[in-house]
């Protein structure tokens, strides 16, 4: 993007003869929240510790705000960093963690009082100065580190797999806390995670790493219901795969034929022509489950038969395996609808633009 706030530009690290990030290029604009996801050993981490200088650049060039930062110092970049294991001070207080990049940098006393009361005042934690580290909450602990994150008003934050620890009501709290400081203080935030639910809740944009390189980078909205390949689909939710046969591309709409012989209209990536083998990625909340004998053509939905093997509850949904002529079909409805008995006949339906082709 023209006058990109952080660039990386053909950005590789080596360890020795293995290449753990590629050529990757990525901009950031200044304000914006861009989650790093992908498996471990995918390269995410690695380049957050590029860009904070706790890692050396192979090759390419790193710039923040315009200036090449490749040998720059980490103490000079500006940059906040959120670390998994929280890394606070044992032996301090709370407000002298959170003081502590104050400190390094010479900043007043009085000034380093005031801005230490605002930055815990901000994570809700004023009450508990005077604690220790080991006298916290594990959530309260990575709030600390949050706070010290911020307290010298970094130009950028960088937060490393930092809800990792804590347990699954906790980390959707802190989710949620985390995305309203983004928003309300305009923090441009790089955040590393393994976790697709977290990246949707929280970013901007999401990278999506695989083997050091990025498969997609959007919005999350656009990487879920528009997979740019066999990765990402999988990778975001859940999805079915349906090998098919492209046989119309009209723009928008493509005709793709399944296994079976069937036909269905879908969306799909641009540049697949008729001929080409492809995948039909169908999300199991975008389908929907019909008796057997109900006429689907009526509406102008595709639709696929099948039976029904298994009905699954999980609390707010319910997770439905069908077998059809096209393999195994996961489906998922509200928990109030009907729970169909095992071997039921059933019609399954979607809209074209429910389905999304893409290259196998």
């Amino acid at each position: 993007m023209s006058g990109a706030f952080i660039s990386f530009q053909d950005a590789t690290k080596d360890y020795g003869s293995v290449r753990v990030v590629e050529n990757l290029n990525l901009d950031i604009a200044r304000g914006e929240f861009v989650s790093l996801l992908g498996p471990s050993g995918s390269g995410k981490t690695t380049l957050l510790m590029m860009l904070a200088g706790f890692e050396s650049v192979s090759g390419g060039t790193i710039t923040l705000d315009g200036k090449v930062i490749n040998d720059l110092p980490t103490y000079k970049r500006d940059m906040g960093v959120v670390f998994q294991n929280y890394a606070l001070f044992p032996h301090m207080t709370v407000a002298r963690n959170v003081a502590f990049p104050l400190e390094m940098r010479g900043e007043a006393k009085a000034v380093t009082a005031a801005k230490v009361k605002k930055a815990l005042d901000m994570v809700q934690l004023g009450q508990l100065a005077d604690r220790l580290p080991g006298q916290l909450s594990g959530g309260q602990q990575q709030r600390v580190a949050l706070a010290r994150a911020l307290v010298f008003e970094p130009r950028v934050v960088l937060m490393d797999e930092p809800l990792g620890a804590l347990d699954k009501q906790l980390r959707e709290q802190m989710q949620l806390d985390i995305r309203e400081l983004h928003h309300r203080l305009g923090l441009t935030v790089i955040f590393v995670t393994h976790d697709q639910d977290e990246a949707l809740t929280m970013s901007d944009r999401i990278a999506i790493f695989n083997h050091g390189k990025i498969q997609q980078c959007a919005a999350p909205r656009e990487v879920y219901d528009h997979p740019a390949n066999r990765f990402v689909a999988e990778f975001i939710g859940e999805t079915n795969l349906l090998d098919c046969k492209v046989s119309e591309n009209a723009g928008e709409t493509f005709s793709v034929t399944l296994d079976d012989g069937s036909v269905v209209a879908a969306h799909g990536l641009p540049g697949l022509v008729a001929g080409d083998r492809a995948l039909l990625s169908l999300r199991p909340e975008r389908i929907e489950i019909l008796p057997a004998e109900t006429d689907a053509t009526a509406t102008g939905q595709n639709r696929l038969a099948g039976e029904i093997l298994d009905t699954i509850y999980q609390g707010d949904h319910l997770r439905v395996v069908i077998e059809t002529a096209v393999g195994q079909i996961i489906a998922r409805t509200d928990r109030k609808a009907q729970e169909w008995p095992v071997r039921a006949r059933v019609m399954l339906t979607f809209r074209a633009a429910d389905g999304w082709v893409i290259a196998p």
